[in-house]
């Protein structure tokens, strides 16, 4: 598979960053078993997000999977094999929308709590929850975008960050939940 995102370390093999979209019945034990089959396999997820779909009995992971010089050909297979795994598909980066969110919590008091909002702004982000010395933000974009909001309020003092796992769906108007073996689980 070619859809993912290369990076060369020095003097060490190439790592690939995939997303992987996966359709699995709604059952108890099923994240734990896609999970370990890819720590048994000795990848590194490095994102994973897990909700519910328009079907009741299905939900989704979003999986951000590293991969070293190992073909991730040989996973998928093994997760179209798990008898709750339904449907996999790669996005593409370029070919689909990926999002994260993220709750800042940055230092703010009176002489700096303009400066802040202004940044907050710039990014699109908003303030959620406000303290004396303290904001709170929520922010949603890509890992770059979340990644230079960090960077622009280190040096006000951030106190928390916490951070969503990658959803992402495929540009247009194709559904990956669109089949009838979907239709069947229930």
């Amino acid at each position: 598979m070619s859809a993912g995102s290369s990076t060369a370390h020095a003097g060490g093999p190439t790592v690939t960053r995939h997303t992987l979209s996966v359709l699995v019945e709604d059952k108890p034990g099923v994240l734990a078993r896609v999970a370990s089959l890819f720590s048994r396999r000795g990848f590194n997820i490095e994102s994973l997000a897990v909700g519910p779909t328009e079907h009741p009995a299905v939900s989704r992971m979003t999986i951000v999977v590293a991969v070293e010089g190992l073909p991730l050909e040989q996973v998928t297979k093994q997760l179209n094999k798990l008898v709750n795994v339904l449907k996999i598909v790669e996005l593409d980066a370029d070919a689909s929308v990926q999002r994260e969110l993220m709750l800042v919590k940055v230092r703010a008091d009176l002489t700096t709590r303009s400066h802040v909002l202004e940044t907050v702004q710039l990014f699109r982000a908003k303030v959620v929850d406000v303290a004396s010395d303290a904001v709170t933000v929520e922010a949603t974009g890509t890992r770059d975008k979340l990644a230079a909001l960090v960077r622009v309020l280190e040096p006000f003092g951030i106190r928390e960050i916490v951070q969503s796992g990658m959803v992402a769906v495929s540009r247009g108007s194709r559904s990956m939940t669109g089949t009838e073996r979907l239709r069947s689980v229930g």
